[in-house]
């Protein structure tokens, strides 16, 4: 069957529980069309994503709210499909139904990134140097939360294999999270200072892996203090350009993406292996990202019509 039979047997089976689908029939019609001209067998939630993204010119509706509208109607019929041919993937709820609720990430640069780290081996009193400059670059390196950084145990370090246990996260389940080498070996020098300089003084042996001068585990209030001055003194805290510490998680995820897609791997494939390692509950997390970022975007959306040049060079 084609796209567009496969689409009037759908709109027919709604229809036939009350359903009146006038415009979503209209937006499926383009959505077959779409899949048609770019030569695509099987619905993914990147080619959803990307199509549902692409609005009008001159339209006057909230682009999330237009996009919206457009994933809701290609959800159903990719559900209708996968329910025929469990081949074709169902986009998760909520990639642009929040809107409101989702502050557009900032994406540092390495500059930026290697400016903040810099900036934190300048922080004067105790041990803030030597913490929060490696704290800083581990949630760089690592795209953890703050909160699953500062609340790491020594015993959920595992420096010789290195990977990192995150049991306490903000998803129920567990998780590993394996680092680069690089990573490992600051962790490692960080672990000897920690016991071999900072708390020779305290006799405390705190359960934590990250810890303050007197030996205690880090306080979020203060780690976030201590990366405003940090990020401030770097130059890249402004008034009017005020970045968070979640967005280093951000530009984690937004990195890896951005190099899946340039070196041509399927992106589709890899992204159950993405939410795990972020810890996210909902794919539509993980899938947020491509629509959130303008590089993404386009580069999804470029994906999808490399197909159709294809065909058009061999015909």
């Amino acid at each position: 069957m084609t796209w567009a039979e496969n689409v009037d047997d759908y709109i027919r089976l709604r229809r036939q529980f009350g359903a009146r689908l006038h415009w979503p029939e209209h937006l499926l019609h383009q959505f077959a069309a779409h899949l048609v001209n770019d030569d695509i067998t099987v619905i993914t939630i990147v080619d959803a994503i990307a199509f549902s993204s692409v609005l009008p010119a001159g339209v006057t509706t909230p682009p999330a709210t237009r996009a919206s509208t457009r994933m809701t109607a290609v959800r159903g019929f990719a559900d209708y499909m996968h329910a025929l041919d469990s081949i074709h993937e169902v986009p998760p709820r909520g990639i642009f139904s929040d809107p409101l609720h989702r502050k557009n990430p900032y994406i540092y640069s390495p500059a930026e990134i290697t400016a903040v780290i810099h900036a934190a081996t300048a922080l004067e009193g105790g041990s803030r140097a030597q913490t929060y400059s490696v704290l800083f670059a581990a949630l760089a390196a690592t795209g953890l939360r703050v909160g699953e950084a500062i609340d790491l145990d020594r015993r959920n370090v595992d420096l010789d294999a290195g990977v990192l246990l995150i049991s306490r996260g903000k998803g129920r389940d567990p998780r590993l999270v394996p680092l680069h080498p690089t990573t490992t070996a600051a962790l490692e020098r960080y672990g000897h200072w920690r016991n071999d300089q900072q708390h020779d003084h305290t006799g405390v042996r705190s359960a934590a892996f990250f810890t303050d001068q007197a030996g205690q585990r880090l306080k979020y209030a203060a780690v976030r203090d201590n990366w405003v001055q940090a990020s401030t003194a770097s130059g890249l805290r402004t008034a009017e350009r005020q970045p968070r510490m979640h967005d280093l998680r951000h530009t984690f995820a937004v990195n890896t993406l951005l190099g899946w897609y340039r070196n041509g791997a399927d992106v589709a494939a890899k992204m159950p292996a993405l939410s795990i390692y972020l810890g996210h509950s909902r794919p539509a997390d993980t899938y947020w990202y491509i629509s959130a970022v303008p590089e993404l975007l386009g580069l999804a959306a470029d994906r999808l019509q490399s197909a159709t040049l294809r065909l058009q060079v061999q015909s």
